[in-house]
């Protein structure tokens, strides 16, 4: 399976994209703890659809230390019991803030209640801008079809 559009070969999306890589680093290097974020990105990626994210962040969390149970368990993360409050938090912000046509109100005061509990305002807003960077992501690499499981750990990091 070939993706149907090479973004980086393209002027306009490689200068684009550039940014939007940009993002993604500062995103890395925020006060969000590391797990937290793979785990949302994850979480994000799988809600989409997006075979390519979904293959990147379980490799990357796994490459980071992450086991192969709360990888596995994210899916149905609520019933689970591998998560931290504070991740179940982040999670449960991750899914208002991709379903946001499912729900009437978007991410409810409850939903941001929760994560508010868990994280500060820089950490909340890192939250805020990872689930927005990884619902564009999951889209452009669903429009083009990008294929998954090749992806090796550090490749885009």
């Amino acid at each position: 399976m070939d993706a149907r559009l090479n973004y980086f070969a393209d002027p306009t999306a490689g200068k684009a994209l550039k940014h939007l890589m940009s993002a993604g680093k500062a995103l890395r290097d925020s006060p969000l703890p590391a797990a937290t974020q793979e785990l949302v990105a994850l979480r994000v990626s799988q809600i989409n659809g997006c075979a390519a994210c979904i293959d990147m962040h379980t490799k990357e969390a796994a490459a980071a230390g992450e086991t192969s149970v709360r990888l596995n368990l994210i899916v149905a993360w609520r019933e689970a019991t591998v998560f931290t409050e504070a991740e179940r938090a982040a999670l449960a912000l991750a899914e208002a803030g991709t379903r946001v046509a499912d729900a009437a109100d978007g991410v409810g005061d409850e939903v941001w209640a929760y994560a508010a509990k868990h994280y500060d305002e820089e950490q909340l807003t890192a939250l805020a801008l990872l689930v927005s960077f990884m619902n564009a992501a999951n889209r452009l690499n669903i429009i083009a079809r990008q294929p998954a499981g090749d992806y090796e750990p550090g490749q885009l990091h």
